[in-house]
């Protein structure tokens, strides 16, 4: 099974390396978006199903590594990649380090309420304030570039360099999982209370992974900043947080493919419903569409997209009759 995962992950990023040899302007453009926001659902996927905690602010850090990719800009030349990109994501993982070090003192529902209060505080200083330009938002005039190596104002040059960063931060977190720190969050996501009783301080593990999610969120903030090359306080809004968190569900928690999964699965239906030439008139209604297919597939695929597969295979074999064997196992765990 392990072997089939790994095999599965090589294809989809062999596909999406692929991609813009057959793919026209606007899709090259859209599956960058996508894929950013596939690094944002990654860095949520190390909180949620990785480590228990459901964050309810992540579009808080996603929003500081966009603002910090226009406010650090230099107005009249492009700004180093170098520089700029490790400053927007040291900014949103200092950001995390704050809003972690205060919230990890709760627990439960709490929590959640926590990072939302900090997230909607960070989105009212650059609403509300000309730090951030307001409602109106502000423009990033010229795109950073690392000399002639790497020019991000070209689509297929940011496309590529957006599929490097995703593959990046997938391998750094596959890594990280499988590492002893990855287990003490695996048994912290199981239960917190024996880990503690087996003597460790959880609290140190589930900030250090809250300061590496916010860094990786700044990550893909300053790259949607840079495709866009436009930021807003939507970007912040707590919309931004529920719909990340609807990827992590709708392609499987627990699961790295799954963040991917979802985060593309949400962009194809979003796509859908707003398809005039399938709904008509009712594609300004697309919002009601998109609800009812999630519901849906809340209900049934418990365990998301990527436990579609052994599902399928559970159900095509429970529908033939069971061998000696078999049967003899259905016994044993009923008893």
């Amino acid at each position: 099974m392990n072997r089939l995962k790994i095999i599965f992950v090589l294809f989809v990023f062999a596909a999406l390396a692929l991609f813009p040899l057959v793919a026209e302007p606007y899709g090259i453009d859209r599956v960058t978006k996508i894929m950013v926001f596939g690094i944002f659902a990654l860095s949520l996927e190390l909180l949620v199903g990785s480590t228990g905690l459901v964050c309810f602010g992540q579009a808080a850090f996603f929003g500081v590594g966009a603002y910090a990719s226009v406010l650090l800009s230099p107005q009249d030349a492009p700004a180093s990649l170098l520089w700029l990109l490790p400053a927007c994501v040291l900014l949103a993982a200092l950001y995390a380090l704050f809003v972690g070090a205060l919230s990890l003192r709760t627990k439960g529902v709490y929590f959640i309420m926590v990072t939302l209060a900090f997230s909607q505080m960070a989105f009212y200083v650059v609403h509300d304030t000309p730090l951030g330009g307001g409602t109106d938002g502000i423009y990033l005039n010229s795109k950073p570039m690392l000399g002639a190596l790497l020019d991000l104002d070209r689509p297929q040059t940011m496309y590529l360099f957006t599929l490097a960063c995703l593959l990046g931060v997938f391998g750094l977190l596959a890594l990280l999982l499988r590492s002893r720190f990855g287990r003490a969050l695996d048994g912290i996501r199981v239960n917190e209370q024996r880990m503690r009783a087996t003597g460790f301080s959880t609290y140190p593990y589930k900030l250090a992974a809250f300061v590496i999610s916010g860094g990786i969120a700044g990550l893909a903030g300053f790259l949607f900043a840079v495709k866009d090359g436009f930021v807003n306080p939507e970007l912040m809004s707590w919309h931004m947080s529920g719909e990340v968190l609807i990827m992590i569900i709708l392609g499987g928690l627990g699961h790295l493919r799954g963040a991917l999964l979802g985060a593309f699965a949400f962009a194809l239906l979003q796509e859908f419903f707003k398809s005039e030439a399938v709904f008509g008139d009712f594609a300004k209604h697309w919002h009601l569409g998109l609800g009812l297919s999630i519901i849906a597939s809340v209900a049934l695929l418990p365990r998301g997209l990527v436990g579609l597969p052994q599902q399928l295979v559970a159900r095509l074999v429970g529908r033939r009759a069971p061998g000696p064997v078999a049967a003899e196992g259905a016994s044993r765990e009923s008893s």
